[in-house]
């Protein structure tokens, strides 16, 4: 009777493995992209994550992901410069590539009062000239993408970076996010000249990442209607880049109120399953909170309120 008992014991010890090992060897066929999964991986972990830029096969700087795995801020600040230098072993999806030359060491990270001093090795100097102010933009959004900081200052070897390694065009010693990103200048004047980010869309290995465009332009309007009207305009000028805005949305009326933004939009802003797309979501929402000092946007449809974001509700 043991000797029954131990076979049958081992038996259904066998089958569970058995069955376990065949359900995690099955292969996915789920499609999903690196966004989603990273999320995912966020929400099991709970790790933080943030913004990291890189640089993309047609030159523009894509917003990606990295999982943080320090409450610190001058370590986090550490592993996003770590991802950002040049390496054989890094893994980034195809057609997304890294900035800093190999080699380069970080030397020191300081924070405090809300600015983050860099001290790299001199092998950040051997950038190429095509790439010297795209790197600097990397660096200077990925790490204010963390929040809390206002600025941030770059040292090489304990000096201050004060121009580009190869054109010597002049640097502030301070770096936020007013140099721009992915600029585009649309200028046929020297006057009224306003500055707009918009955040379009590229598919890169089956995946959808936000890509930010600073244009200069020659327009008074509300920044707001610049950027509607950029996202549903039938020919985008970025090549590569998308909008899943309907070209027949309108804002038919906008107002701020305190740190809320509210958007008033006719029902072409809704998909076939009268829903609106998260990209659409996320594309407006980004655009609004890098040109406005605002902490949620509120989309409504013929005046009846549909959602809400907030900046802690992007995806990262």
């Amino acid at each position: 009777m043991l000797r029954t008992k131990a076979l049958r014991k081992i038996f259904i010890t066998t089958l569970t493995m058995f069955i376990l090992l065949t359900i995690y060897t099955i292969p996915s066929t789920e499609n999903n992209p690196v966004l989603k999964t990273n999320l995912e991986v966020e929400e099991i972990t709970g790790l933080a994550t943030n913004s990291i830029y890189l640089l993309n096969d047609s030159g523009y700087l894509v917003r990606s992901k990295i999982l943080l795995d320090s409450d610190k801020k001058e370590e986090q600040i550490e592993k996003i410069l770590k991802n950002l230098i040049i390496n054989e072993n890094s893994y980034f999806p195809k057609g997304l590539y890294a900035l800093i030359p190999e080699k380069t060491k970080i030397r020191e990270i300081i924070y405090g009062e809300k600015i983050v001093t860099v001290n790299f090795s001199r092998d950040i100097l051997k950038v190429d000239a095509d790439h010297e102010q795209k790197m600097i933009t990397a660096i200077v959004y990925s790490i204010m993408d963390l929040g809390d900081v206002s600025g941030v200052q770059i040292l090489v070897e304990g000096e201050a970076l004060l121009e580009y390694p190869n054109t010597h065009e002049k640097l502030p010693s301070i770096l936020d996010k007013n140099m721009g990103i992915n600029k585009k200048y649309l200028l046929t004047s020297r006057e009224n000249i306003s500055k707009v980010v918009i955040y379009y869309l590229e598919e890169i290995e089956n995946s959808i990442y936000y890509v930010p465009v600073t244009k200069y332009m020659n327009d008074e309007r509300d920044k707001i209607k610049i950027i509607i009207e950029e996202l549903t305009s039938n020919y985008i000028y970025e090549p590569n880049l998308m909008s899943f805005l309907d070209n027949k949305v309108e804002l038919l009326d906008y107002k701020e109120e305190g740190d809320v933004l509210f958007l008033n939009f006719n029902d072409y802003i809704f998909d076939h399953n009268d829903k609106i797309l998260e990209e659409v979501l996320y594309s407006i929402s980004y655009s609004v909170f890098d040109n406005y000092d605002i902490n949620t946007v509120m989309f409504e449809v013929n005046n009846k309120e549909i959602k809400y974001i907030s900046k802690k509700d992007l995806p990262y």
